[in-house]
């Protein structure tokens, strides 16, 4: 987001919350729900390396496999007046992640009332946000962009994870990348939640472009893959004043819901721990995976 500087604005904040645009090059995690226990400082029973490799190869079937399911994606941006505690500027949007019929992945539009931000604009990076970036994957593409470093066990809901924090290796404003913590199921090896956020922001004066950290739930759907259900991302981002404007604090949350996944009908082979269940979407082998998900 931008700020509006043509606005007249009086808000001063004295502080900001976990994870605001202040932080350049570190990362602090978002407040976690009830459902996360204590975290276990011990190390895994097999190597972290392996472990890596493994949820990474994963993370690529479950691209694979995302890539060719419609969903329905509803996006919320609202700033909040903390003098009040109310929301006082939304941009919503419900849009349909489809195909058309010669294949072509596209979203269509299903309801987008007007934009009532006053305070911020939505830039093109908002948008990859919402649309690409929340849905995060460590696929072995990328693997190699970044320090991934084991942190411990925790325990999400009824699922036994394996921590790790994800490090940029270089900043590049060309090429934003996630900053942040992984929990990768200590079974599956699959992950289901991510936390963190997007580097770099742009924070020159007078134009800065700046983004508040997220936290993206997955849940299995058709007893295979963990997609995602729910982002929150949620903080106060100071934009820098400039030509004679003030500093200003603006509180923005961001919601997205990710719901009605469904298997677009093709001849595409998806691939499953390096078995095909492209035909009944049955898991392989008869599995299953008698576990409850994160909630959010």
């Amino acid at each position: 987001m931008v700020m509006r500087w043509w606005m007249v604005l009086t808000m001063a904040i004295a502080c900001a919350l976990p994870g605001s645009a202040q932080e350049k090059d570190t990362f602090t995690p978002m407040p976690l729900d009830s459902g996360f226990g204590p975290m276990k400082l011990v190390a895994p029973s097999i190597p972290v390396d392996q472990i890596i490799q493994q949820f990474a190869a994963k993370e690529a079937e479950y691209q694979q496999a995302l890539d060719h399911y419609t969903y329905r994606r509803t996006a919320s941006v609202e700033t909040i007046d903390d003098d009040t505690n109310k929301v006082d500027g939304q941009w919503y949007e419900v849009d349909d992640v489809i195909f058309s019929p010669n294949g072509a992945r596209l979203d269509k539009v299903v309801y987008a009332p007007p934009n009532s931000l006053t305070r911020i604009i939505m830039m093109p990076s908002d948008l990859q946000d919402i649309e690409h970036n929340y849905q995060f994957v460590l696929t072995p593409e990328n693997l190699s962009q970044y320090d991934v470093k084991y942190v411990g066990r925790q325990q999400i809901d009824q699922v036994d994870c394996y921590v790790f924090d994800v490090t940029p290796k270089t900043i590049d404003k060309k090429n934003r990348r996630f900053l942040g913590r992984v929990w990768v199921d200590a079974q599956e090896l699959l992950i289901v939640v991510t936390d963190g956020r997007m580097v770099p922001d742009d924070t020159k004066r007078g134009g800065s472009d700046l983004h508040p950290p997220f936290i993206t739930w997955r849940q299995q759907i058709d007893g295979h893959y963990w997609f995602p259900v729910y982002t929150k991302g949620e903080g106060i981002l100071h934009f820098a004043g400039g030509n004679g404007y003030m500093d200003q604090d603006v509180h923005i949350r961001e919601t997205v819901k990710y719901a009605d996944y469904k298997r677009f009908g093709s001849t595409t082979t998806i691939i499953y721990n390096g078995q095909d269940i492209t035909q009944n979407g049955q898991q392989p082998n008869g599995q299953s995976k008698p576990k409850q998900a994160p909630q959010p």
